[in-house]
């Protein structure tokens, strides 16, 4: 005679349960869901059932995640751990600004291939030596472990790459992390001395900060 105890629980729902870890990250890789127990062939019945969403080549996300203003923040993230959100992104995320890039701005090693991203454009920033470590934060978009450049440090690298972001993005992010306290004269003055823009940032920090 068979009772409740002993009837089977769906595969779905096992498969489900499996990946129970990643709760609270929004988004995860087909690696994250093989980790925890769910090879390719459980994910797409996943998928199939309504309990995952596939976002795009090699990325998935649970249906019932809440979406934030930093979605494709998570997204990215997900897609490439090792990124890290710098420049107009960063001023986005500190509220620094008035700036709403339609790219998402991420940073990586000097010598690294550049990530293949076909679901969301990216403009791809190049960071060596310190500028890969220094004035770097832990953050989490979307439940994903995420980094991201301080305020200090993002003011100083919108110095550093002006030509790209523009001098007036700059001297808008410095005015303002000193205005509201993001960033101090000091925390900013150390971040240009790590990377090597004193001469850059010297003279603007000197006139806003007196």
């Amino acid at each position: 005679m068979s009772t409740a105890a002993n009837i089977a629980t769906p595969a779905s729902e096992l498969n489900a349960e499996r990946l129970r870890g990643l709760v609270g990250q929004a988004f995860f890789r087909p690696r994250d869901a093989a980790d925890l127990g769910v090879n390719a062939y459980r994910l797409q019945g996943l998928v199939k059932g309504g309990t995952v969403e596939r976002v795009g080549r090699g990325l998935y996300r649970w249906a019932a995640a809440t979406t934030s203003e930093h979605y494709s923040l998570g997204a990215m993230c997900a897609r490439v751990p090792g990124a890290i959100v710098c420049l107009l992104s960063a001023l986005v995320v500190h509220r620094l600004g008035t700036q709403l890039p339609r790219e998402l701005w991420m940073a990586i090693p000097h010598k690294a291939r550049p990530p293949r991203v076909a679901e969301f454009p990216i403009r791809v920033i190049r960071f060596s030596s310190a500028s890969l470590h220094y004035g770097v934060q832990d953050i989490a978009f979307e439940g994903v472990p995420a980094r991201i450049t301080s305020p200090a440090r993002t003011v100083v690298d919108c110095f550093r790459f002006r030509r790209i972001v523009g001098k007036d993005v700059a001297l808008e992010a410095l005015r303002e992390a000193l205005r509201d306290r993001k960033a101090s004269a000091d925390e900013i003055w150390r971040a240009a001395e790590v990377c090597r823009a004193k001469s850059l940032v010297g003279p603007a920090l000197e006139v806003l900060s007196t």
